[in-house]
């Protein structure tokens, strides 16, 4: 059995690292902030039998209340750094999309502004191929670095199987870097697209509010998940201290308190309302960490 590396804490709060600020303990936390680090801890969680999730930035993350049982990593430092070189950005897995779009912005590369609208990590945008307005990762993916306790694969989007919200990364392998082909561009102008989407997000999304990114994936048709929760009258409702955003039905908000199975609760509601009013089942896009019992909001 490795040695438990120094870094690694236990029964660390999880409720602080969700955007949402909800759920109980992990057994164990570690920031990993090399590849050395981070292998340390992959191999130390694989002979100890203890599963390895990884977290981002939280803003797509409900973890139990009762917490998880297992080691949970963030990468920081030297895995969440940003390198330009020519049109391709190289990314630690752990780097905000936020950051990367800063520095291609300065380098006057465009193609990923639509990142700005996404409060994540790139390990976290290339695990669920993330998008917004009408744009997704895949289609600037250069590829991408995966790492787990038996070793590493470097792959493309291709490789990766990146497809709506989803990729063949699994729960026990970490995506350490990623490299990003971009173009050419005015800085002036990627930098008022940027403006543009930004603006449009805060006419469209809750702000100054505890919340994670959209509850549901868009099923297939005409109609996204917000505007069919919308249409079940769900905007503003509550259950304890969570409510269904009165600005975006897709959204839930930590108005009071609220604990993950307030959370929960309020999805199974929803997914049902959906269901028994349009004949559609939702699927959910929020992470769920550690023994969450979904039922039938599964």
């Amino acid at each position: 059995m490795a040695d438990r590396p120094s870094a690694v804490l236990e029964r660390y709060p999880l409720s602080r690292l969700t955007t949402v600020g909800t759920g109980g303990p992990a057994r164990y936390f570690a920031r990993a902030t090399s590849l050395d680090d981070l292998a340390a801890c992959l191999a130390w969680a694989a002979s100890s039998g203890i599963v390895v999730r990884t977290v981002g930035l939280g803003s797509n993350l409900l973890p139990a209340d009762e917490g998880f049982d297992g080691l949970v990593l963030r990468l920081e430092k030297g895995l969440a750094g940003t390198v330009v070189e020519g049109d391709v950005v190289t990314c630690g897995g752990g780097a905000s999309l936020a950051a990367v779009v800063r520095k291609a912005t300065d380098a006057g590369l465009a193609g990923v502004e639509f990142g700005c609208a996404i409060p994540g990590t790139i390990g976290g945008a290339v695990r669920m191929n993330a998008g917004a307005y009408g744009q997704e990762l895949r289609g600037i993916l250069l590829d991408a670095t995966v790492i787990s306790a038996v070793g590493s694969r470097t792959a493309d989007a291709s490789g990766l199987d990146l497809r709506y919200r989803r990729s063949n990364v699994t729960d026990s392998e970490v995506v350490a870097g990623a490299r990003l082909r971009l173009v050419a561009s005015d800085t002036t102008t990627v930098r008022a697209a940027i403006r543009l989407l930004h603006g449009r997000r805060s006419a469209a999304q809750p702000r100054k509010v505890r919340t994670f990114g959209s509850v549901f994936k868009n099923p297939p048709g005409e109609r996204t998940s917000g505007q069919l929760l919308e249409a079940c009258g769900l905007k503003g409702y509550a259950v304890g201290g969570a409510r269904i955003s009165p600005v975006h039905a897709n959204f839930i908000e930590n108005v009071a308190a609220a604990t993950s199975a307030d959370v929960i609760a309020l999805m199974r509601e929803a997914r049902r309302r959906v269901r028994d009013e349009h004949g559609i089942d939702l699927e959910h896009e929020v992470e769920l960490l550690g023994a969450i019992a979904l039922d039938d909001a599964t």
